[in-house]
C-alpha cells in the first residue's frame, strides 16, 4: 500500500518522501517528486535525523505495520512488545515528530492506515487486532487535540489487499504453529483462509486513490473503509448485536 500510494501521489504532483527501512527497494521508482528515505519508526533518533532535514510536511501517512499471528497463551514478551512498538508506538512517534511542523504551519493532514480488524476481533490475531484498535483510539483522540491548529486526522480501515503482507509481514509464533499445539485445529482452519484472502485481495491502487481524496477534501469523514472484507464486515458490525456479529464471523471463518 505504501509503495502504491507513494507512486500514485508523486505522479499526481505531490512531493513524496517515501520512508522505509529498506529504501533501496524503491530505487526503481525514484523521481524528482519521489524521494526514498531510510527511516526506522521504532528508533526516535532515526526519525529525528530524517525529519530535521525536512522543513515542511503537509501530510503524514502512517502506513508501516506487520501482523503477529499467535495465541495469547503462547506469545512471548518480545513478540508482544514488538507488535505494539511498530503498529502503535511507531504511529505515535511519527505523529509526535511531525505535529510541531504542522502546528507551526497551522495546517496538516494525518492519515493512519489502520485495518478493518481495528473494529473486529479474530482469533490468532489478537495482538494485531489490539494494535489496530489502538490506532483507532489514537485517531479519535488526536482529532480533538489538533483541531484548533487546523490539522485533520483520519484513519483508513482496509480489508484484505493483494500485497506482500502475507508473504513478508506476518510473524508466526512457533508454539502456536507447532504440530502438537493445543490450537492446531484452529490454526489449520483459519490461517490458510486468511493468507488466501490476503493474496487474492483488492488492488492497492484503491488505497492510493482514497489517500488523495482524503488529502483534497476538507470535509472527509473521520474514517473510512476500503476493500471487500472491510465493506462487508464493518457495516454488519454496526447493525448487529455483539453476540450475533460474533456468530456470523464464526460461521464465515469456520471457527
Amino acid at each position: 500500500m505504501g509503495r502504491a500510494a507513494a507512486c500514485y501521489l508523486a505522479e499526481r504532483g505531490y512531493r513524496v518522501y517515501a520512508a522505509s527501512r529498506t529504501p533501496e527497494t524503491l530505487q526503481d521508482v525514484v523521481s524528482e517528486d519521489l524521494l526514498p528515505l531510510k527511516l526506522d519508526i521504532t528508533d526516535p533518533a532515526s526519525i529525528a535525523s530524517v525529519l530535521d532535514g525536512i522543513e515542511r510536511i503537509d501530510v503524514l501517512v502512517n502506513n508501516a505495520g506487520y501482523g503477529l499471528v499467535s495465541t495469547v497463551e503462547d506469545v512471548t514478551e518480545e513478540e508482544m512488545f514488538a507488535q505494539f512498538d511498530v503498529n502503535v508506538f511507531g504511529v505515535m512517534r511519527m505523529c509526535k515528530a511531525v505535529i510541531p511542523k504542522m502546528r507551526t504551519a497551522r495546517s496538516g493532514v494525518i492519515i493512519n492506515i489502520s485495518s478493518f480488524l481495528g473494529k473486529i476481533g479474530l482469533p490468532l490475531l489478537t495482538f494485531y487486532n489490539a494494535s489496530k484498535y489502538a490506532v483507532e483510539g489514537i485517531t479519535d483522540s488526536l482529532r480533538y487535540e489538533l483541531k484548533d491548529f487546523n490539522i485533520r486526522v483520519h484513519s483508513i480501515m482496509p480489508g484484505f489487499f493483494d500485497t506482500n503482507f502475507a508473504r513478508d509481514n506476518l510473524v508466526t509464533n512457533a508454539m502456536t504453529f507447532s504440530e502438537d499445539s493445543s490450537y492446531a485445529k484452529l490454526v489449520s482452519t483459519l490461517a490458510p483462509m486468511i493468507v488466501e484472502q490476503i493474496n487474492h485481495g483488492n488492488n492497492t491502487q484503491e488505497v492510493a486513490v482514497l489517500i488523495e481524496e482524503i488529502i483534497e477534501r476538507d470535509d472527509f469523514p473521520a474514517r473510512c473503509t476500503v476493500g471487500d472484507k472491510a465493506k462487508k464486515f464493518i457495516p454488519m458490525k454496526k447493525e448487529l448485536s455483539d453476540e450475533e456479529f460474533e456468530r456470523r464471523v464464526s460461521d464465515y471463518y469456520g471457527v
